[in-house]
Parts: C-alpha cells; structure tokens; sequence
C-alpha cells in the first residue's frame, strides 16, 4: 500500500518496455494502489504505447496489529488463493519490496518452480525506510529470493547474500 506501491513505481519507471505485460498484485483491503498504479500506467502508455498490465487482488495476509497466531491462518488462505493467480499468470520475473501481499505470490510461484510447471525469478528489493532490521517479508524472502536488494550498507553487513546498490528508489 502507500509507500511499498509508491516505491515500487518508482523501480518500474526505470525499466524498458520489454517488461511487457506487467502484472500487480496487492491486497483486497488496499484502497491506494490500484488508482496509484493506473496513474503510473496511464503516464507510461504515453511513452510506450503497446504498454500491456493487469490488476489483481488477493486477500491480505497480515492486517497491521494482526495477532501472529491468526496471521498464520490467514497468510496461509493468501498462499492458496495466490497459486491459481500465479499458475495463470506464470511470471518469468516477480519483483517485490516489502509489503506482506509479496509472500505469498513468492511462495506460490516457488511452489509453481518446484513442481516443474514454471520458475520464476524472485528479486526481493527491500524498502528504503529499513536502515536496521529487515522487514518480516524480507526475513521470510531472504532466504528464498534470487537476488535480495538493499538499500542500506548496514543491512549488506547483517545480512551477507544481499545486495547493496545504495538508495535505488
């Protein structure tokens, strides 16, 4: 939502048109990123004009101040709805940098990887505002993504499959 959509345009507006269609996913409960996202693609089909993007939701899998336990529940609800959007779709790249909706399209589409059906290359680039301390996402993404971004030379330190580009967003 907010910041995680904002930054994330901020990634794909460096991109060329051969990342064509993309594909967003967010959360049902997300209000922000669907007009943020046409916005963004409304100014892009100026430049490219076979500009080509689809819009999904998928339950959230963590409400803020969500009880762990029931983040478990629900998270897992996400994961099996996600895996007949991520077989539809089947990415060849996911690019993501936080929010919890990531998780469970990354897991899917790791599932999708391992029963041979399609690999998609995960690039798990973590948010500007984490100097620290990874987010609960990028602990989870971590350990799973191909290519791990931070921002942050504190966090290449902590956390030494990382990347550090510096400030990319």
């Amino acid at each position: 939502t907010g910041g995680h959509t904002t930054e994330i345009l901020r990634l794909l507006s460096c991109l060329s048109e051969s990342y064509s269609p993309r594909h967003y996913i967010f959360a049902d409960s997300d209000k922000m990123s669907e007009a943020k996202i046409r916005s963004f693609e409304q100014k892009r089909a100026e430049t490219f004009s076979s500009s080509q993007f689809t819009l999904d939701r998928i339950p959230r899998s963590r409400e803020v101040r969500q009880s762990w336990i029931s983040s478990v529940v629900t998270t897992l609800y996400s994961i099996l709805y996600s895996i007949p959007l991520t077989y539809r779709l089947k990415p060849d790249l996911i690019l993501c940098n936080g929010p919890g909706t990531c998780v469970p399209v990354c897991i899917s589409a790791i599932l999708l990887g391992l029963l041979g059906i399609k690999r998609a290359i995960i690039v798990y680039v973590e948010s500007i505002c984490r100097v620290e301390t990874l987010s609960l996402s990028g602990k989870i993404l971590y350990y799973f993504s191909d290519y791990f971004i931070v921002q942050w030379p504190d966090l290449k330190e902590k956390y030494p499959k990382s990347v550090y580009l510096g400030r990319i967003v």
